[in-house]
């Protein structure tokens, strides 16, 4: 008898260990879960290696939230044939060939001035991103950038303060994004490396603007903001007329590969503008970009190339308008062709240089646009970029750019550039 109690008790404290196990699983399946933080969505490609986004934390309902940009400061000596651009002209703080001077017809044209050196750390970046996967298992995320590239304030005189501008600022969900973005048209993945902010600006479509897109695969289309850019009849500056009643229209292919990708891009728009006194004038626009970038173990081959009527605006930061009026206040839309090539090569270790060549022209009628329109452009630039550390590069860059207007008359840009710049 004595044995069968022991067994008994033993039996007993068994059962009782077992319910405790029991109700401690019951409480864990009926708890919520904890949240888990969500996969990052992919940063798009851009000219420079490293744009990362950091991971800082999850809330409770499953958002991730996460950070990133850059500092970057250039020191710059620029030598223009025909005069320097006017104090706080953006041209002196990165290659823009609109405001590379050309002096006037007569015995001054071909007067010359000293180099000048300029040094600002404007291109510095921030962004702010979250990521949520919703109960439904859909994803939705937003991104807000910014930098001072393009200050609307600030001199030089004391504190040199710049007042931050808007880059992008959209909301994803799944396929479909909302907001300020990269132009569908441009391709980011060809962007060359370069010390300056575009680099061969005048070859390549670089356009923001706020657009809905939706992509689907290796395909995705937009609409976009409509902004038509005319030059008055007989010359003169341009001019936004801003009174479009169809937004921009864009499809991309996007085919990639571990040889590198190919990419074709479309636009199609329409170019408006409206008086009470010569009423209403319409015109169709049109356009496509090719782009790649062919890989050669390390080193790589980037390529762009577009052409079209009435796409001004969307080549060279506008350096060409996109139609002129005629003097009945009708629209005549523009023939643009750009291009550029860059050659990306690793010396090894972390060391590599890029070698670039852009180029554009325009079809001008030069009856309507006058003799003082610009007609080409054209740059060269080699650099050198060193990475000691990860996230740490630096970059020494020689360029040459001409600009060339209608009469043939030109002025020419030659440059050395230095740059410094750490990403976190």
């Amino acid at each position: 008898m004595g044995q069968s109690e022991r067994e008994l008790a033993l039996e007993q404290r068994v059962a009782e260990l077992e319910r405790m196990v029991q109700a401690l699983v019951e409480q864990r399946e009926a708890a919520p879960p904890a949240p888990t933080a969500p996969a990052p969505a992919p940063e798009p490609e851009v000219a420079n290696p490293v744009q990362r986004t950091n991971i800082v934390g999850a809330s409770p309902r499953g958002t991730t939230f996460g950070y990133g940009g850059f500092i970057k400061a250039n020191s710059m000596i620029s030598d223009y044939t025909d005069g320097n651009p006017a104090p706080g002209s953006v041209g002196r703080d990165f290659y823009l060939p609109g405001a590379i001077p050309v002096a006037p017809p007569g015995p001054a044209g071909s007067a010359g001035t000293d180099p000048v050196y300029d040094t600002h750390a404007k291109q510095s970046r921030f962004w702010l991103t979250t990521d949520t996967t919703l109960d439904n298992g859909s994803r939705l995320g937003t991104r807000i950038e910014m930098d001072f590239a393009v200050p609307v304030s600030g001199n030089e005189r004391s504190t040199n303060t710049y007042n931050p501008v808007l880059r992008r600022a959209y909301v994803t969900y799944d396929n479909w994004l909302l907001g300020q973005e990269w132009s569908n048209f441009m391709e980011l993945g060809a962007l060359p490396e370069t010390t300056d902010w575009v680099g061969p600006t005048e070859g390549m479509v670089f356009v923001r603007q706020s657009q809905v897109r939706y992509t689907s695969g290796p395909w995705s289309v937009s609409i976009e903001n409509p902004e038509t850019a005319l030059m008055p009849s007989g010359g003169g500056a341009y001019f936004d007329a801003d009174q479009n009643s169809l937004p921009d229209l864009t499809a991309r292919y996007r085919l990639t590969g571990d040889w590198g990708f190919f990419s074709v891009a479309g636009l199609v728009r329409q170019l408006k503008y409206e008086t009470v006194a010569s009423g209403s004038s319409e015109e169709l626009g049109y356009g496509v970009s090719f782009s790649s970038r062919i890989n050669f173990g390390a080193d790589d081959l980037r390529l762009m190339a577009s052409a079209g009527s009435g796409i001004g605006r969307y080549v060279g930061l506008g350096f060409f308008a996109d139609g002129v009026l005629t003097p009945g206040g009708d629209i005549d839309a523009l023939d643009v062709f750009a291009a550029y090539a860059a050659y990306r090569r690793v010396w090894g270790g972390t060391w590599r240089s890029n070698f670039i060549l852009g180029y554009t022209s325009v079809d001008n009628p030069s009856a309507l646009t006058g003799l003082s329109a610009n007609a080409k452009a054209q740059s060269a630039r080699v650099n050198l970029m060193w990475s000691p550390v990860p996230r740490l590069d630096f970059g020494f860059e020689l360029s040459t750019a001409k600009r060339e207007l209608e009469d043939g008359r030109s002025g020419e840009l030659n440059r050395i550039d230095f740059m410094g710049k750490y990403s976190f």
